[in-house]
């Protein structure tokens, strides 16, 4: 048997292994995000177990949120960098879940990202 009809056979069946194993993600280390959650949390009106549902906002965090928006309201997204225990990576997770106006529409806790 020639060393072609050999190869490429095996060449072939590396390649649809390689694919079908990329499209699961096998391969990916970067792959964080969940299936997309649709919805919104109001932080200016959300309950704490609403907040919670947020990715890394547990319920003393929950708690921080509603205590800095009885002071004062929060006027943009930014504004949550004011609460203790959020910082620029937890508000990066935050930003497509949040809102300061309208409906709180999260009804499925969303996972936070792993780190690398």
């Amino acid at each position: 048997m020639s060393p072609r009809k050999i190869v490429l056979p095996l060449l072939g069946a590396l390649f649809v292994v390689s694919v079908a194993s990329q499209a699961h993600g096998y391969f990916d280390r970067k792959q964080s995000s969940p299936v997309p959650t649709e919805g919104v949390v109001n932080v200016n009106t959300a309950t704490a177990e609403q907040l919670a549902l947020l990715p890394g906002i547990g319920p003393s965090r929950a708690e921080a949120i509603i205590q800095a928006r009885q002071n004062r309201p929060f006027r943009a997204v930014q504004d949550l960098l004011r609460v203790r225990g959020i910082g620029p990576a937890t508000l990066q997770n935050l930003r497509p879940y949040v809102s300061i106006d309208g409906e709180t529409t999260l009804t499925r806790p969303v996972r936070a990202p792993r780190s690398e």
